[in-house]
């Protein structure tokens, strides 16, 4: 068949890889234009089109797939399926109805939970005990498509936004050579409609998602500095202007008689912070401006003492 890839982000890269070494017909990559990154702002490709440049697949970067000069590119690319990973744009009903074989769509979550941009943040902001990714068939809608296939995995305690991420877009790739290699000639993939009545939504992040609220549990504080370590990353305010971003941390089983966000210090080695309910232990934080560093670094860094606070919401 001859097979269209619609990538934008890493999540996408082992998908296209797999396609590239099980030698699937790529007829061209569509992805986001190229990016201003890092301080110096420049131009920055996707990271799947670096992997198309290195194998000679044609790169299409439209600003908008839905402007109807590109839809008549897609149209003379005739392309027999469409297969979508992590793109970053809604495609229309006039992009879905180029391929006669359908759009599928690689999405990381157990449709129809959290349908939406971040659901990888979002099951591990939720505390969630497993996730998975799931096949579908692309409609006009925000991930209602019909259910090819949806693959299992636990979520572990140690899992953070990176770590599923690559374990997720690897496990999504190998379902889609299975789904593409068992697909019919003619016609899309058999599928199920979802159950609209269970979904839910996993919106985009903004940086506010990741202000800490100390008044909130330990093992709720832990779960959002999972869910949101690619970015914002979980952050909160010392010392009135100094902004701290924790980066890696553990709930502990301790209870202490003082006001959510209040510091104790255990020989000038622990970094432990009330919560409104438990504590949390403090193992990697990040200053503004400056390197992730210990928390024994930290404390000797900056003299904190026990009682001072980290301010809440």
């Amino acid at each position: 068949m001859r097979i269209l890839f619609m990538g934008t982000s890493e999540f996408a890269v082992p998908a296209l890889k797999a396609l590239i070494s099980h030698k699937f017909e790529l007829i061209g990559l569509v992805t986001q234009p190229d990016r201003p990154s890092g301080r110096g702002k420049r131009l920055s490709p996707p990271p799947v089109k670096v992997i198309a440049a290195e194998h000679n697949i044609p790169v299409y970067q439209p600003e908008k797939v839905r402007e109807p000069d590109f839809v008549k590119i897609l149209k003379r690319l005739t392309p027999d399926v469409s297969v979508v990973a992590a793109f970053g744009q809604l495609l229309p009903q006039t992009v879905l109805d180029v391929p006669p074989c359908g759009t599928i769509n690689l999405h990381p979550s157990l449709l129809p939970k959290y349908r939406g941009a971040a659901p990888i943040q979002w099951a591990l902001m939720n505390g969630e005990a497993e996730t998975g990714v799931t096949l579908m068939l692309l409609d006009a809608g925000e991930d209602t498509g019909d259910i090819i296939s949806a693959d299992r995995v636990p979520i572990r305690d140690e899992d953070t936004a990176f770590t599923l991420t690559e374990q997720l877009a690897q496990l999504g790739a190998d379902q889609l050579v299975r789904c593409l290699s068992d697909m019919p000639n003619e016609g899309p993939p058999s599928a199920i409609p979802q159950n609209h009545a269970e979904a839910t939504h996993a919106p985009r992040l903004t940086k506010e998602t990741g202000h800490i609220d100390w008044n909130r549990p330990a093992t709720t504080i832990h779960n959002l500095v999972r869910g949101t370590a690619i970015w914002p990353g979980a952050y909160t305010f010392f010392r009135e202007e100094l902004r701290l971003k924790v980066i890696r941390c553990q709930p502990l089983p301790l209870t202490l008689a003082a006001q959510p966000g209040t510091l104790e210090i255990v020989d000038r080695q622990k970094l432990i912070v009330v919560t409104g309910e438990g504590t949390l232990q403090l193992l990697e934080i990040q200053p503004a401006t400056k390197k992730v560093m210990e928390a024994s670094d930290f404390i000797n860094g900056y003299q904190l003492q026990t009682g001072e606070q980290f301010l809440t919401l």
